[in-house]
């Protein structure tokens, strides 16, 4: 009797993540080619307010790949991830430091790249726990092997978390600066690029001493590599 069982429940697991496995990758081959109007983060933080008993508008627009600054294409990569061009979802090197940084005694710092927040902040929810990681790294292989690195980052543009309530580079430099997306300069980049670790509760048009010292130096990162034309790179991959 308890075999039976066994195998019954084993079977619906089976079938279950079977499911699961073919309606992501349709998901995701999907999203390659259609504009992203939302996010799990968007849901979860209406959730959220509602729960709260607060009222919570998104404030978002999709702009394509076009019509995003390349100063702000090139300040989240200086910021988050600059090996995004060449590595394959997961920066090896970047974890690897952060693990033995932690081992001499410092604190455990993320080393997410922009592939793993866009797998994140699209498909899952916020908050730590080993059963979102093994989600986020299976979506993070899908858009890796699915979708270009210029896809990645436009999405990535597009779904960021920039306030409370605002979420997209469009949103966020209206939010901000009183400007669309494609009219962000390289301090308006670096400012907004600046604040993404912590965007509730930093501002980047108000920058305090530590998001200015921040939004310096990943200037000076986009100048260290190479300017816009860095983003060259991505149309090859």
């Amino acid at each position: 009797m308890i075999g039976v069982l066994l195998r019954r429940v084993l079977r619906w697991a089976a079938l279950v993540g079977a499911a699961f496995v073919i309606l992501s990758i349709l998901a995701v081959m999907l999203l390659r080619h259609v504009p992203v109007y939302g996010s799990m983060v968007m849901l979860e933080r209406k959730v959220q307010s509602w729960m709260a008993g607060e009222s919570l508008t998104i404030q978002h627009q999709w702009r394509p790949w076009g019509e995003l600054s390349d100063h702000a294409k090139l300040a989240v990569i200086a910021a988050e991830d600059q090996r995004f061009p060449i590595h394959r979802g997961f920066d090896v090197d970047e974890m690897r430091r952060a693990w033995e940084a932690s081992r001499n005694g410092g604190r455990l710092r993320g080393a997410s790249t922009i592939s793993q927040q866009t797998a994140k902040n699209l498909f899952l929810w916020t908050g730590r726990s080993w059963l979102r990681k093994g989600f986020e790294a299976w979506f993070t292989v899908l858009i890796e092997a699915l979708w270009p690195k210029q896809r990645i980052l436009e999405v990535y543009l597009n779904i960021a978390e920039w306030d409370n309530g605002v979420f997209g580079l469009e949103a966020a430099g209206q939010r901000y600066f009183g400007v669309s997306a494609d009219r962000i300069n390289e301090v308006q980049a670096s400012r907004l690029a600046a604040i993404l670790p912590n965007p509730r509760a930093w501002d980047a048009a108000r920058p305090g001493p530590h998001v200015e010292r921040r939004s310096q130096w990943i200037r000076q990162q986009m100048r260290n590599l190479g300017g816009p034309r860095y983003l060259e790179q991505l149309a090859a991959n």
